[in-house]
C-alpha cells in the first residue's frame, strides 16, 4: 500500500521543499562551479530509469569538459586530471547530487531506491530485470549506497537491489535516510579512479 499510494507523495513533498530550502546552497554553488572551471553548471547523462527507460539525470559538473564520456568515474585510470577544483569537494560531500531533486520532483526518480545505472551498464541492468528491481523508480540513495557504494561489485549491488526492491516499506525508506546522512557525513564508500 505504501510503494502504489504514498511513496510518489512523499518523494514529491520532500523534493519540493529541498528545493525551496536549499534554493540558496544550490544559486551558491551553481555561481562556484561557473567561476572556477569553463562549461556549464549542470551535468547531464542519459540513465536508466523505471522499466528501463531512459531519461537525462541532472548532477552538478564536478569535472572538466574534456572527461570520458558514460564511464563511472571510478573507471577513470586518473580522475584527479579530470575533476574541477571544487569537484572534489562536491563529490566528497555528494553535493553534486543535489539538483537529482529537479529528477524526482519530475518523476524520473524517488528519494529512496537503486542507484540509476548508466545506459551502458548491460551487467548491472540485466541483474535487475532479473531481480525485478528495475520495475521500480531509481532513487537519490538506497540500499546498496549505504552499504558500500563505489566499494560494491556490481552482482552484490545488484541483489541488494533486488532486496530493496522485494520489500519497500516507510519504515525501511526512512532507515536508509537517515544511514545515507550517517554515510555521506563520513564520506563512506567513495571510490575514485580504479582500484587494485
Amino acid at each position: 500500500m505504501y510503494q502504489k499510494y504514498f511513496k510518489r507523495g512523499i518523494d514529491l513533498f520532500l523534493s519540493f521543499c529541498g528545493i525551496v530550502v536549499l534554493s540558496p546552497l544550490l544559486l551558491i554553488l551553481a555561481v562556484i562551479i561557473k567561476c572556477t572551471s569553463k562549461g556549464p553548471v549542470l551535468f547531464k547523462q542519459k540513465r536508466i530509469g523505471k522499466n528501463d527507460t531512459h531519461f537525462m539525470i541532472y548532477k552538478f559538473r564536478t569535472m572538466y569538459t574534456d572527461t570520458p564520456k558514460d564511464m563511472p568515474t571510478h573507471l577513470l585510470e586518473n580522475p584527479d586530471a579530470f575533476i574541477t577544483p571544487i569537484g572534489h569537494f562536491l563529490r566528497k560531500t555528494s553535493l553534486d547530487e543535489l539538483p537529482q531533486l529537479f529528477n524526482i520532483l519530475k518523476g524520473d526518480m524517488a528519494v529512496v531506491g537503486p542507484r540509476p545505472a548508466l545506459w551502458n551498464q548491460y551487467d548491472l541492468i540485466a541483474l535487475r530485470d532479473e531481480n525485478g528491481s528495475s520495475t521500480i523508480r531509481p532513487g537519490l540513495t538506497g540500499l546498496a549506497q549505504i552499504s558500500g557504494r563505489d566499494e560494491l561489485e556490481i552482482p552484490i549491488k545488484a541483489k541488494l537491489d533486488g532486496q530493496y526492491a522485494q520489500k519497500i516499506t516507510f519504515l525501511e525508506d526512512v532507515r536508509i535516510l537517515f544511514a545515507t546522512v550517517f554515510s555521506v557525513l563520513c564520506s563512506e564508500g567513495v571510490q575514485e579512479g580504479k582500484h587494485s
